[in-house]
């Protein structure tokens, strides 16, 4: 069993699983549930009508964050060592800080939600990116040269 985990990246996985499982209540719940989360007016106007759209990219949305809660996990010594765990990390690690600093051209580029929720979704995405890299940080010397394992004996270091 191992006994060297990386907290922050256990609190990262966990963060993104939330995150899909809000997603998921999206498509269970409903439009209010969209029109809460700040999907936007027309997102919650395609699901009260039944487009097949709003459920297809919120459960890729789901999926995507699943997967990036396994790797954290995987990282964290949790999970057995998923494939190319270093640049799964780094790569899921950039794009939270990268979707957590460019709320001014997400507006631009996905319109029809409100300041409000450009805010506070970037601001949980870039939380969420500090906990990775503060995680990948504590894990690096264990992640090995190929990315694709850990090896969780090498270094005795821990988080707490």
């Amino acid at each position: 069993m191992n006994t060297h985990r990386s907290w922050t990246l256990i609190a990262a996985a966990c963060c993104s699983l939330l995150a899909a499982l809000v997603h998921l209540g999206c498509i269970w719940i409903g439009p209010s549930w969209y029109r809460t989360m700040g999907a936007g007016e027309t997102i919650a106007r395609m699901a009260a009508a039944g487009d097949s759209y709003t459920t297809v990219i919120t459960l890729i949305i789901a999926t995507i964050l699943t997967v990036w809660g396994a790797y954290a996990l995987s990282g964290a010594g949790v999970l057995p060592a998923l494939p190319f765990l270093r640049p799964a990390l780094c790569a899921i690690t950039a794009f939270y800080l990268l979707r957590g600093v460019a709320f001014a051209p997400m507006q631009l580029w996905f319109p029809g939600r409100s300041a409000h929720f450009w805010l506070w979704s970037s601001s949980i995405c870039f939380i969420i990116g500090v906990l990775h890299l503060a995680g990948l940080h504590q894990i690096w010397s264990r992640l090995r040269t190929s990315g694709s394992r850990v090896d969780h004996d090498a270094t005795a270091g821990t988080d707490g």
